[in-house]
């Protein structure tokens, strides 16, 4: 169906009701669609009205947003609205412009619960060393240094810090060297080669100093975080936020450009930069695997902003594997997160070699074993990934798991042909095969599993029990959603 030009807005007796998350492309294009019919609708944000989700998944069986509602009648998704006959569409809003709302319409939440809260104060109390750490920036110490015959820019000798924080802070020198010990403890400094602080020509670097590649560096993290997990909530909220606000009205494209003067992303920056020095070994598994989906998929967003979306396959096998943030005083990678991380240091795509080596302090953040539910959950920027999502600690493996049975509910996820005896799968289930089984009936068991209870799944169920299924792979669309 063509897009209308946008008239007047009609007076209705009834309601249409469009439920939606922030950053969604499919309800940004049906609100627009809405308004270009001229028809006001009620936006309800399953992010910000999380106790209707349940209701409309119960009321539609749906997982997917957005649902959309002409007073009582579900019409679907966006695609089931755009496909809508002139005829069908006709009676649909005459319905809406004659009857008011029934008993029966869905749910919306009650004006005063549906004022979005403040944003939670993520911030603890100044680091006791900040102050003295951008002092001794300001102190002329740091600079070029030759070491096995190779410069190494912004640098300092053990030494020098030590006689610096005597002279400067009237210390004796055990004292200076207990503070000098506490820094690099609290990941302000790295050493380039040292493992303990030693009072030597051995060489450091702030950590802000160390990574200089990496999106949240060049600035001192001065504050810890409250928790990792709310951390990374709040920073994938900002990006969320960012995405909704430069999206084409249509909902086709993103100006990921125009994001990069907007005080949400200074105020995103910001947080970014206190993830330097951020403690995430004491991370349960739960808390790591939330806190690394929300990091991904806002550093995603990020390295659209500053460097531009990947065009081709090079340019996207470089794009993740080296926008990059500074995690804990390690630099994490977009492929160091997924096949590290949350894949339990597993070869990724194009890889001839896990991305932690023996010894690589990341691997003690690895989880110990795969989580295949993180395929639904993560958004590498193109049409077919999954959609994009904020991520809690507590609830984390109900949220995945909803995320997965919505994917598999649509045409991009799975499809299943009983006449043909044929199961079409997303490219993702054979990229990672080996984490959903690593064989086809554990794949197929796997899918059937996970899918929400739908015709989908009881034909699945069907062609299992029949056996000699085939599985094919469903296109994967890597195009880009970035305005040119």
């Amino acid at each position: 169906m063509e897009t209308e030009e946008p008239v007047a807005l009609q007076e209705l007796e009834g309601r249409i009701t469009v439920y939606t998350i922030t950053g969604c492309l499919h309800c940004i294009r049906a609100k627009a669609h809405l308004n270009n019919l001229g028809l006001p609708f009620v936006e309800v944000n399953i992010k910000e009205s999380p106790e209707m989700h349940q209701q409309i998944i119960n009321l539609t069986g749906r997982l997917t947003v957005p649902q959309i509602f002409f007073n009582n009648i579900h019409v679907g998704g966006n695609n089931d609205f755009m496909n809508l006959s002139k005829d069908e569409l006709d009676r649909l809003i005459d319905t809406v412009k004659n009857n008011p709302v029934p008993p029966d319409a869905p749910p919306i939440p009650e004006p005063e619960t549906a004022v979005k809260k403040a944003t939670e104060e993520l911030k603890s109390k100044r680091d006791e060393y900040a102050d003295l750490v951008l002092e001794f920036k300001e102190s002329g110490i740091i600079g070029n240094h030759w070491s096995c015959l190779k410069m190494h820019q912004n640098t300092f000798t053990g030494k020098k810090l030590i006689n610096w924080l005597m002279e400067i802070k009237n210390l004796e020198k055990p004292a200076a060297i207990d503070i000098a010990k506490d820094l690099m403890a609290k990941k302000f400094l790295n050493p380039l080669s040292a493992k303990e602080f030693e009072d030597s020509d051995t060489l450091y670097r702030l950590i802000e100093h160390d990574f200089t590649a990496s999106l949240n560096t060049g600035s001192t993290a001065e504050y810890d975080a409250v928790s990792a997990s709310k951390h990374s909530e709040a920073m994938r909220d900002l990006t969320l936020k960012l995405f909704s606000e430069h999206i084409t009205s249509d909902g086709k494209f993103v100006d990921y450009k125009s994001m990069a003067n907007s005080p949400v992303f200074d105020e995103y920056c910001e947080l970014a930069t206190q993830l330097q020095r951020m403690d995430v070994e004491s991370l349960t598994r739960k808390e790591k695997i939330a806190f690394f989906i929300n990091i991904y998929n806002a550093l995603v967003i990020h390295g659209n902003i500053k460097q531009g979306s990947p065009k081709n396959m090079w340019q996207r096998y470089k794009f993740f594997n080296s926008v990059s943030y500074v995690i804990g005083g390690e630099v994490y990678t977009l492929q160091d997160i997924e096949n590290g991380v949350l894949r339990g240091n597993r070869k990724g795509i194009a890889q001839i070699s896990k991305p932690f080596s023996k010894g690589d302090p990341r691997l003690k953040i690895a989880l110990e074993e795969v989580e295949p539910l993180i395929h639904f959950a993560l958004n590498c920027g193109v049409l077919s990934c999954p959609p994009v999502k904020t991520y809690s600690a507590k609830h984390i493996i109900k949220q995945l798991e909803l995320s997965a049975a919505a994917f598999l509910d649509g045409p991009d996820g799975c499809q299943v042909d009983i006449s043909k005896k044929e199961v079409r799968l997303s490219q993702i289930f054979k990229w990672y095969k080996i984490d959903f089984g690593g064989t086809d009936e554990k794949l197929l068991n796997w899918v059937l599993e996970h899918l929400g209870d739908s015709p989908k799944k009881k034909a699945l169920k069907e062609l299992l029990a029949q056996g000699d299924v085939k599985i094919t792979n469903l296109p994967y669309d890597w195009s880009s959603n970035a305005k040119d």
